[in-house]
């Protein structure tokens, strides 16, 4: 995996690239995600499992059901039918076309009534119809994205007053280690400047198989960034809270927790967080 820093590209550009990769990960994600397991009705996805104990307590009831929810950067659905099945009228949100049509293909197989709009995130408001109760979102979602104001906008234009918008993603300071060094060391950049770190990998981050489309852009967001995107969209910060697991490994070192998720070795688990949750509201 080859990497440069400090790319200047237009977001247009950069958007067409990341999802000609996106579209190439689709079969490869239907073959690693264990997409087979979605067959029992009581199953949901590592990731759904969860972030619901740390949404549910701003939902009324303290459940998703009868709720509106607007599912993010939905990628193949796994996360967006579990969401369906907590008894939520779904609507799920991607760029990728083969993504969403592999998307649409479970969820009409498990007999789940799910919408499913193709856009670019930051332009979601323009494209999906109607507002939610929940706006969510889930690990490794907005390091595809250059502008964080623009996709708080999305976020609070689509909740409807006193909604819940809802992400846990990787943290910031996991992503600026190296992941292939013997010990915890910074390698990659932290605060943002305006320009891209490109990237050139025929790999994806689980399931075998490569790539054609090996270039993707990422852009590196501070925690502090992504409050104060959310903040200066109008939203309530209601909680914010940062974790030692992961659902993909990151590094060859981590280590299988024995709950479908990865951890570090014991000696560095409370040295670096690995993913932050905010939870936050529209008044």
């Amino acid at each position: 995996m080859d990497s440069t820093d400090h790319v200047t590209v237009d977001w247009d550009a950069a958007r067409d690239t990341n999802r000609a990769n996106w579209d190439d990960r689709v079969p490869i994600h239907e073959g690693a995600y264990d997409v087979a397991a979605l067959d029992d009705p009581a199953y949901r996805s590592d990731v759904v499992r969860d972030d619901l104990p740390a949404l549910a307590p701003w939902l009324p009831g303290g459940s998703l059901d009868g709720l509106d929810v607007c599912h993010l950067q939905c990628h193949i659905g796994t996360d967006t039918v579990s969401l369906a099945r907590e008894g939520a009228r779904l609507t799920g949100v991607d760029f990728s076309a083969p993504a969403l049509a592999s998307a649409a293909a479970l969820a009409s197989r498990l007999g789940l009534d799910v919408t499913w709009v193709e856009t670019d995130v930051l332009d979601a408001r323009a494209a999906v119809t109607g507002d939610f109760d929940v706006v969510y979102t889930s690990i490794g979602t907005i390091c595809w994205l250059p502008d964080l104001d623009r996709w708080a906008a999305q976020v609070a234009a689509l909740l409807r007053p006193g909604g819940v918008f809802f992400i846990r993603d990787g943290h910031p300071a996991l992503y600026a280690l190296d992941e292939d060094a013997a010990e915890l060391v910074s390698r990659y950049r932290y605060f943002p400047d305006g320009t891209a770190q490109q990237w050139e990998d025929a790999g994806t981050y689980v399931g075998e198989g490569t790539v054609a489309n090996t270039r993707t852009y990422e852009w590196p967001h501070p925690l502090s960034e992504v409050v104060n995107a959310l903040l200066g969209a109008g939203l309530r910060l209601r909680r914010l809270d940062e974790g030692r697991t992961l659902p993909w490994r990151f590094s060859p070192r981590m280590e299988e927790d024995g709950h479908g998720s990865w951890v570090w070795p014991a000696g560095d688990r409370d040295r670096v967080p690995t993913t932050f949750t905010i939870v936050a509201t529209k008044d």
